[in-house]
């Protein structure tokens, strides 16, 4: 199959460089977007994109793929169907942390069906448009990563207590209402992520948490905020958390995490979540 492959190397943490590779507007900047399937701003497995491929001047072919691997090491996707332009596509972005920042390494492989008319069709258009693509995706990497480094930052915890995930239930604003997120808040002037999630998880829930590491990738959110999740326990074993300003509080087992009505930039989280439950059980 033919392979096509650029690398980059961006000076930023690997969290903040696979939300970006994952960002719905990263997508949209690299190419002809017609329909993305994602709910929030982050790509995640099982969503997929409808793109209109150049065949040629003045004629488009949709082309639909689907996430097949979104995690902290990067984002593939795959044909969503067989019945398209080509017989097989494969997409893969691939992070690995060095002493320099992160370098990005992007390949695309695919299969034409048309056998020799297909390998020609791969040097004037398939080859043309792939180039095109992987050098507006890096562009709009680097872009989105320098936007993201700057954004003023929100940490979330993944309170985890007898094999159970807390999570509360919004009361505010009325279009949140009634869906659930995981207890945090705005990291102010002077503070650490841990010690603004520790005066958060007060505030919200009465009770004192012990913040462990982070996970999963940093999460976009409206108006350019910036959301961390950290791994944590609550420091009384004893302490009964409490709905101080949401409707509700609920220990969830791993079974029924995807059960929840989730926002948005948590749904992306969820993957990650279901993994650290499991390692507890």
């Amino acid at each position: 199959m033919p392979v096509l492959r650029s690398t980059l190397l961006i000076d930023a943490p690997i969290r903040t460089v696979a939300a970006a590779v994952r960002d719905v507007s990263v997508v949209r900047a690299t190419g002809p977007l017609a329909q993305c399937t994602a709910r929030g701003d982050l790509l995640c497995v099982g969503d997929e994109l409808s793109f209109q491929v150049p065949l040629v001047p003045g004629v488009r072919v949709p082309m639909r793929t689907k996430i097949v691997r979104a995690d902290d090491s990067g984002i593939s996707s795959e044909l969503a169907s067989t019945d398209q332009l080509v017989r097989r596509l494969r997409h893969d972005i691939t992070l690995a942390e060095t002493g320099a920042g992160t370098l990005v390494t992007d390949s695309v492989r695919w299969l034409s069906p048309w056998g020799p008319i297909g390998s020609a069709a791969d040097v004037l258009l398939m080859r043309r448009f792939v180039l095109k693509l992987l050098q507006r995706r890096g562009n709009a990497v680097r872009s989105r990563v320098l936007s993201l480094g700057r954004a003023p930052v929100v940490v979330a915890a993944a309170i985890v207590h007898k094999g159970h995930l807390l999570a509360q239930q919004r009361s505010y604003p009325e279009h949140l209402a009634g869906r659930w997120e995981l207890p945090g808040g705005r990291v102010e002037a002077g503070e650490t992520d841990e010690a603004a999630l520790i005066r958060e998880c007060v505030e919200e829930l009465g009770a004192r948490v012990t913040v462990g590491a982070r996970f999963g990738p940093d999460v976009p959110l409206p108006k350019g905020y910036l959301m961390r999740a950290y791994a944590a326990t609550l420091a009384d074993g004893d302490a009964v958390p409490e709905a101080l300003e949401h409707l509700a509080v609920e220990w969830v087992p791993v079974e029924r995490l995807a059960e929840l009505d989730w926002l948005d930039p948590d749904i992306a989280l969820l993957p990650e979540l279901h993994a650290l439950l499991t390692e507890t059980l």
